[in-house]
């Protein structure tokens, strides 16, 4: 059993007909659910942030992706989360 889970929703998500845990029997489906899932939610929400989707075990997570200029600019101590 595959599961497709929202480590964190957005207002976006929650005004969304979006559901925040799906699951499936098949790999390859909840991987394609996952990536569409993620480009509907790049692609039509608000754009204060954006996802990306991990695979940690049987399960894919659509999470918030850092920006890229917090990134470059941390210094590694904590303090940028």
């Amino acid at each position: 059993m595959y599961k497709v889970i929202i480590e964190e929703d957005c207002s976006c998500f929650r005004n969304s007909d979006l559901k925040s845990h799906n699951v499936f029997d098949n790999e390859d489906n909840a991987y394609d659910f996952a990536i569409n899932m993620k480009n509907r939610m790049n692609g039509e929400f608000c754009s204060k942030h954006s996802f990306q989707v991990l695979k940690i075990f049987d399960n894919f997570r659509i999470a918030l992706a850092k920006p890229l200029e917090k990134s470059f600019k941390c210094c590694g101590s904590g303090c940028c989360k």
